[in-house]
Formats: C-alpha cells, structure tokens, sequence
C-alpha cells in the first residue's frame, strides 16, 4: 500500500510522541505499552485519552501502574459501546427465537386440531347414534375452544414480542449511531468517514456526479497540548470540529478523519467550489480566539491548513484521498493557514519536490 508523506511523517510524529511517554515514566516499549501510548498520540480513542489525561497529573507522566490499569481496561475488555451492541443482539435473538418457539406451539395446535376435524369427517360419513354424535360435538367444541385460546395466546404473545423487538431495534439503531460519532467532538469519525466516501464513490461510478474532498489538520496543535495541556488540546478539537460542521450544508460531509485531522466530504462539488467552502472554513476558523476557560487567559488564534481535490474519471478512492492529503501537506510547507488545491502551483512544486 502506498503512503503519502503527510501520513508517514504523521504516523512517524505519533510514534516519537508514544516513545517519549514511555522514556519520561521509564517503562520498557513493550508492544501492548507502545500500542497504548501510540493510541493516546494518534487521538483516535476520546474516552482512553480522557482516561490517561486524568492520570497524567501535572508532571505529564506515567506511572507502570497507570499504563497496566488503562491497558486492561481499554484492550483487554470491550468498549462500553460494544457491550451495549452485545447485549442487544442477544435480547433480540431472544426475542425472535421466543416468537419462533409460540409459532412451533400454534403450528401443532393447529395440526391436532386438523386431525379432530378429519376424524370426526369420518365419523359423520357412518352412522351414528344421538349419545355418539354429542360426545363427538363435545369433543369438537373442546377442540375448537383450545384452538381458540391458543391462537389468542399466540397473538398476545406475538403483539409483546412485537413491541420488544421495536424497543430494541431503536436501541440498537442508537448504538449503531454512536459508533458513528466522534465521542469527543461529536461529529462523525473516521469509520463514519469511510462509509460515507465509499458511497459518494459509488455513485460517481454509477451516475458519474462528481465530488470534492477536503483534508484538514490544525496548526501547530502537539503546541496547544504542551504548552496548555490536554483539556485545552480536547478544546481546539471541538472548537473545530463545530466550525467546520457549521460551515458545511446539504449533503456534505464532516468528519474527524483522526487526532487533529478532519476532512470534509462535498458532493456535486467541483474544485472552484470546494477552494470557496475551504477558505470559508478557514477564515472561520482563524477569527476565533481560543481562551482559557478555568482564568480566561487569551491562548492565541487556531488556524488549520487545508488540502482540497475532486474525483478524476478512473482513478481509485484511495489516488484522491492520497492526492487530498498531498495538498494538505503543501500547505502546510507553504507556511500554514491556506488552502492548496491540486491546481495550484504550491501542489504542482511539491510534486516535483
């Protein structure tokens, strides 16, 4: 697979920041330690950072304690979310295997009571006396009271089961949802992202309607998580991520693409008009002053650098993701704070580069 070198040098900063956590608390890079620190770097898991930032404390290190306690607790067992999506799977199997046993029930009613039906067929073909044919009329309306009762029986439980199956439809739908929210921004993430690109992919190869694609990274952000520490960091996050959700309509697409990138999906969406929306979101961006909640201590203006491509006829999801983030990292070498399209001569530089 190829990678951009925006990802490596991405992937490359994530991985000296998880080897520096471990060389402050001076616990040996095992894999499940370098797998833990490499998950806090990278942003990608909001209650594990918010987990590891309560722990940190003010010396912003680890104890071997600390980093046993959280790594049991987020790989050794499911998410919270996944037990939730466990739970209801197995509540509704049992629902349906509930519903299935009550129709085996009604189906063997209703055999016997076919049977009865068909015996007392034949004995009406013969002669029968006045004591046989009432015990036989007894017999039929005993039959046909528990046919009755068993469907009634039947209904009653096929109405709960009903009933319970759209309760936990709409719980598993919820938890479904969740799983595609961001928890610390609360727009949607990267598996949200993906799902959502593949489609408009499709779409494009059907239809051939046309999309854009953003690709944005914070300036200079390990800088507000060092010099103000991570609940400022967590901050900038959701102070983007609204910004950038706000400034998008219709049926685009916002997502936290991972820690502090965020890309911007834009369909039926040329080039000329995803450079007006990037710098739109930019210029939104950079006018809000970011401010120290616990003293209102001014921190300075967020600004973020902006990649922006559209799909090419037969090229692949991943050529224009790459071509995306391409032009992310030129404006970033061009100095921050801009936008660069693949048709501008910063892209066109850093290709020859």
């Amino acid at each position: 697979m190829l990678v951009s070198e925006h990802d490596y040098q991405r992937t490359l900063e994530y991985s000296f920041s998880a080897l520096g956590m471990l060389k402050r608390a001076k616990i040996p890079p095992y894999p499940h330690f370098y797998e833990l620190c490499y998950t806090y770097a990278s942003g990608i898991n909001e209650q594990l950072n918010e987990r590891l930032n309560m722990l940190l404390g003010k010396e912003n290190t680890l104890s071997m304690e600390n980093v046993l306690q959280v790594y049991r607790e987020f790989f050794d067992n499911p998410s919270d979310l996944e037990s939730q999506l466990t739970n209801v799977s197995q509540e509704m199997s049992s629902k349906i295997d509930a519903v299935n046993r009550a129709m085996d029930e009604a189906i063997d009613t209703a055999e016997v009571y076919s049977g009865s039906l068909e015996g007392a067929a034949t004995k009406l073909d013969s002669q029968l006396d006045a004591p046989t044919l009432k015990r036989l009329a007894a017999k039929l309306h005993a039959e046909t009271k528990r046919m009755q009762e068993a469907n009634q029986n039947l209904e009653e439980k096929l109405k709960a089961s009903k009933n319970d199956i759209s309760s936990l439809k709409r719980d598993l739908d919820t938890a479904r949802r969740e799983t595609m929210l961001d928890a610390l921004t609360k727009i949607p993430n990267r598996k949200s992202f993906d799902q959502r690109i593949k489609q408009e992919f499709e779409l494009y190869a059907k239809s051939g309607k046309g999309f854009s694609l953003l690709m944005m990274d914070i300036d200079h952000f390990k800088a507000f998580n060092d010099n103000y520490g991570h609940q400022t960091g967590d901050q900038v996050l959701r102070l983007v991520a609204m910004t950038v959700k706000s400034n998008i309509k219709g049926r685009d697409h916002a997502a936290r693409y991972g820690g502090e990138e965020f890309a911007a999906i834009l369909p039926d969406t040329d080039l000329k008009g995803a450079r007006v929306i990037a710098e739109k979101i930019r210029k939104a961006v950079h006018a809000k002053e970011l401010l120290k909640r616990s003293t209102n201590q001014k921190l300075g203006r967020i600004t973020v650098s902006i990649g922006a491509a559209s799909i090419h006829r037969d090229e692949s999801l991943h050529e224009l993701i790459e071509r995306a983030d391409e032009c992310l990292y030129a404006a970033k070498r061009a100095g921050r704070n801009r936008v660069v399209c693949e048709t501008d001569e910063e892209f066109r530089n850093s290709k020859v580069a």
